[in-house]
């Protein structure tokens, strides 16, 4: 008929139509499906009563699923901005349009490359405009500004910077600086999935762990500048001649710690030694793990809340009024588009809770401050309150700091502290794993394949040691945070979190920015912390949600790993020197580990639950594998995993093939598989 063949295959798509047209309409008036569903079959279809207007978009998007990938793209483009409740357009001169939610389909044709294609704005490979790319990268920036800087502030008392306000800016610019390096690295040669790299709270419980020893306290506030310590090898004291080696000494020993430890990271990912260690690891493992992340940290919660509690439940509530009581209010916004404007709904409450309670009893604090309400002598109660404090932090800090690797000195290593801080590693390697899964499902891509995991375990490993190296005090992990706002913004672009990487560099570079939040109150900071390690601690509870916990052997491993994690180092710090085998490092070591939260508790954990006898569903390890890995809805395939500019070398050598990090070798495995 035509000469472009499919321009014939579209006109008889057409004729199936709107000749079956009335067959659809009688078989709606005759059938009631309960699951509101399509059948597979095309030719008997059962469908509610209701949803002729379902019906007919279900024929459309099956004559579009024969359209070319060019036409697809163009199709979907078109229709990404009506669809999406947080950016739904209003004119103020149209009716409001009712939309039809559809079951999902049990074709998987239709339900790979057209409903989820409606589901995202901006899926994995898509390429947003260059201010959209700024915008929504900033967002990024701010839901995971909370976690950033919270690490240094609590690291600033244990490394001994509680009143070196200048410290603390450089420490905050620094984090934020790397934190931007590793975005960067994970998300174009790691999984290039649109995960945020930021400090990680599975490093803290080790870390003031090390500095709980007896040769890293802090000396007596009305100590000489001049100062001794005792070297690690036992020689003559060393009389420094400035305060700042008093932290900067501390912070070698931490760097020291992360550096040696995170190539165990490295070393997981690079060998694919992941999976296998991931199939002895269950959620009974891992919950008291990260449960005890957060219950752990609740004595830097409670010194930041004590300054004034009222300011700190003034946050707890602001925040839990934003993120809970107004989450499903979208707040209507103008947008200039096609020549006139526009408003749209955007969940603005849910996106920003955190910055939103977190600025707002910043705000109040300012106003007690400037009309003179809160106390001015340090010695009363209410005094931290004040936001006048640090004010000469930002004064005296330069207008540009560029971190650089051993700004802080030659990073020293010791055993104890490595392995103390392995806990650390390990911890976050299992948090980043089930983040890959759920950023994929996300994003619109496919699960990804064990090559991708392994690179990303391994980059993460890297960024913790380019961590080490500038000198954070800390590693770097995948951000949960980030990765649900996703879900929320139907943004799932590798590029903006490329930007969100740029920004984070650029932010790092000024040094008074960073000391901007060195002025945020005490009681505020602690506030924000009793919502976040609250938070920490519940996400290690909900693993348990695949384990059956009606059973006696469930619950005696759970509790005795949690308890264990609290008593244990509670004993150990109630009664420092107990511990004296002859060998001054291997007291070291013990007292690390024992004093390390989430080390007992993850250990008692894994050891009870692959030693006592329990099937596989009792457990909750195949549900819970399955939960993490399924439920994908992929919108582009697995070359999106694939390293950029080196496909062509990677498929030319067969010794590529052997790299269980490498794209090459999931498809040798797949060849021999088939």
């Amino acid at each position: 008929m035509f000469q472009d063949p499919r321009a014939d295959y579209k006109i008889t798509q057409s004729l199936f139509f709107w000749l079956s047209f009335p067959v659809v309409k009688w078989s709606v008036s005759r059938s009631r499906c309960p699951q509101s569903q399509f059948c597979p079959n095309p030719v008997c279809l059962c469908i509610c009563e209701e949803s002729w207007e379902a019906t007919v978009q279900h024929f459309a998007l099956l004559n579009r699923m024969h359209l070319t990938t060019e036409e697809k793209i163009e199709l979907g483009l078109k229709e990404q901005g009506t669809v999406n409740p947080a950016f739904v357009v209003k004119d103020s001169d149209e009716e409001p349009q009712l939309t039809v939610h559809i079951g999902e389909p049990h074709t998987e044709a239709l339900d790979e490359s057209v409903k989820n294609r409606v589901d995202l704005v901006y899926s994995l490979n898509d390429r947003p405009p260059w201010y959209l790319c700024i915008l929504l990268g900033f967002q990024h920036y701010i839901l995971a500004f909370g976690g950033i800087i919270a690490v240094p502030l609590i690291l600033a008392e244990p490394l001994c910077i509680k009143d070196n306000n200048n410290a603390k800016s450089q420490l905050i610019s620094t984090i934020f600086f790397v934190s931007g390096l590793c975005t960067l690295l994970q998300t174009t040669f790691g999984t290039r999935l649109p995960v945020l790299q930021g400090g990680t709270f599975s490093f803290i419980t080790p870390t003031l762990a090390i500095l709980a020893l007896p040769k890293w306290q802090c000396p007596a506030p009305k100590a000489s500048v001049v100062l001794s310590m005792q070297l690690q090898n036992g020689s003559s004291p060393l009389h420094m001649e400035d305060s700042d080696e008093v932290w900067m000494s501390r912070m070698r020993e931490i760097q020291g710690a992360i550096l040696v430890s995170s190539l165990l990271q490295i070393v997981l990912g690079l060998s694919g030694l992941v999976g296998f260690v991931l199939r002895f690891i269950g959620p009974l493992a891992i919950a008291p793990t990260i449960n005890l992340i957060g219950l752990s940290l609740f004595i830097e919660a409670g010194k930041k809340s004590g300054g004034h509690w009222g300011i700190a439940a003034l946050t707890v509530c602001l925040i839990l009024l934003f993120s809970q009581y107004l989450s499903k209010v979208d707040v209507p916004m103008i947008a200039y588009k096609d020549k006139k404007w526009k408003v749209f709904q955007y969940p603005l409450f849910k996106l920003f809770s955190a910055m939103f309670g977190m600025c707002g009893a910043w705000l109040v604090c300012f106003l007690l401050t400037i009309f003179d309400v809160l106390p001015s002598k340090s010695n009363e109660y209410g005094f931290s309150a004040r936001t006048d404090i640090n004010l000469d932090a930002v004064t005296n800090s330069p207008w540009f700091h560029v971190p650089y690797p051993g700004q802080w000195g030659v990073p020293t290593v010791s055993l104890s502290s490595v392995l103390g801080m392995i806990a650390g590693v390990l911890a976050s390697t299992m948090e980043s794993i089930g983040d890959y899964y759920a950023c994929a499902r996300l994003s619109g891509a496919p699960p990804p394949p064990t090559h991708a995991i392994n690179r990303g375990i391994a980059v993460e490993g890297i960024g913790c040691i380019l961590a080490a190296m500038w000198g954070t005090g800390n590693g770097t992990t995948s951000y949960s945070q980030n990765i649900a706002a996703l879900g929320i913004t139907k943004v799932g672009s590798r590029l903006v979190l490329q930007t969100t990487g740029i920004l984070m560099i650029v932010l790092g570079i000024f040094g008074k920015f960073g000391a901007v939040f060195i002025t945020i109150p005490d009681p505020v900071i602690g506030g924000m912390f009793l919502v976040m390690f609250g938070m920490i601690a519940a996400v290690g509870i909900s693993n348990l949600q695949y384990v059956d916990l009606n059973s006696s052997r469930n619950l005696l491993i759970l509790g005795f790993s949690t308890f264990s994690g609290l008593v244990l180092p509670s004993w150990f710090h109630s009664n420092p020197g107990i511990i004296d085998t002859g060998i001054k490092e291997l007291d070291q070591v013990i007292v690390v580990l024992f004093t390390t939260h989430m080390f007992i508790g993850g250990f008692f954990g894994f050891i009870l639950d692959n030693t006592i006898p329990g099937t596989e569903k009792e457990r909750g390890i195949k549900s819970w594998q399955e939960k993490v890995q399924g439920g994908s809805k992929s919108m582009c395939n697995l070359s999106c995993y694939d390293i950029p500019l080196c496909s062509g070398l990677l498929k030319r050598y067969r010794c590529f093939q052997y790299m269980p990090f490498l794209p090459s070798y999931m498809s040798n495995q797949q060849g021999t598989s088939k």
